[in-house]
C-alpha cells in the first residue's frame, strides 16, 4: 500500500471521530508488515483524561487482534501543518513500533511529513529501562 493510500484511509476514518468537546477530529491508519490495515479515530470523553487518540485506538485494535509487527501509520487532522502525534501516542508507539516504522503525518490540505519512529521519539522510555527484580 502506498503512503498516500494509507493517508486516505486515515481521512476516511477521521469522519467517525467522536469529538463533541474539542471538535478536533483525527484519523489514523496502521499497516502491519503482513499488509493488514487497522484504523482508528479519536474518541473524547467529558472527563478529558480518558479520551483516546486515533493513533492509540488503531494500535490497540491491532494488538487486541494479535498483530504486533507494524510497517507504517498515517495520521490526519484539519491542521495548518501535518499533524504530529501527541506525547502519549509517541510513548505507545515506542512500545510497539520498531525504530524504522514510518509515521506519516498529514493534514486535509494534503501536506505530508514522513519520519521514522527513531526520528519522532529518539530518546524514549523503554522496557529495557525498567529494573528487573533481583
Amino acid at each position: 500500500m502506498k503512503k498516500e493510500q494509507l493517508v486516505k484511509e486515515a481521512e476516511k476514518i477521521r469522519k467517525q471521530a467522536y469529538t463533541p468537546y474539542s471538535k478536533f477530529k483525527v484519523g489514523a491508519a496502521l499497516l502491519t508488515k503482513e499488509g493488514k490495515l487497522f484504523t482508528g479515530c479519536n474518541i473524547e470523553n467529558a472527563a478529558y483524561p480518558v479520551t483516546c487518540c486515533a493513533e492509540r485506538v488503531a494500535i490497540f485494535k491491532a494488538i487486541s487482534d494479535g498483530c504486533y509487527d507494524f510497517k507504517e501509520i498515517a495520521v490526519v487532522a484539519d491542521t495548518e501543518r501535518p499533524v504530529p502525534p501527541c506525547g502519549s501516542c509517541r510513548q505507545v508507539m515506542s512500545e510497539f513500533f520498531d525504530q524504522d516504522v514510518e509515521i506519516h503525518a498529514s493534514n486535509l490540505k494534503g501536506e505530508l511529513k514522513t519520519m521514522t519512529m527513531q526520528e519522532l521519539l529518539p530518546f524514549s522510555f523503554a522496557a529495557s529501562d525498567l529494573k528487573e527484580d533481583s
